[in-house]
């Protein structure tokens, strides 16, 4: 079992910065592979970025290359998504999630343990 708490989510301008978290309370976290997905009001929840146990390859959607980078500590039992160039599109809660594989998905069937979420707005 995998308990997952987002944080780091808030309001923020157009171009702005954010750094969310998602803590993990589990002893075997470092052999879980992490994401982060998002859903916007009146769509579906997409795929953002992976990351595999050791932290050693990522993916990210399209939409995010280039703008956003996902990490982890696995000594601290914490992911990060760093979050620059922020777009109004970008708004949407953003999940993070637990997968028993190893390697960075895509998709959220691999995924059996999310978090609440965290709220994530820009303004433009």
């Amino acid at each position: 079992q995998v308990q997952l708490v987002e944080s780091g989510g808030e309001l923020v301008q157009a171009g702005g910065s954010l750094r969310l978290s998602c803590a993990a309370s589990s002893r075997t976290y470092s052999r879980y592979a992490m994401g982060w997905f998002r859903q916007a009001p009146g769509k579906e929840r997409e795929f953002v970025a992976a990351i595999s146990w050791s932290g050693g390859a990522t993916n990210y959607a399209d939409s995010v290359k280039g703008r956003f980078t996902i990490s982890r500590d696995n000594a601290k039992n914490t992911m990060y998504l760093q979050m620059n160039s922020l777009k109004p599109e970008d708004t949407a809660v953003y999940y993070c999630a637990a997968s028993t594989f190893s390697t960075a998905q895509r998709g959220q069937l691999f995924y059996g343990y999310w978090g609440q979420g965290t709220q994530v707005t820009v303004s433009s």
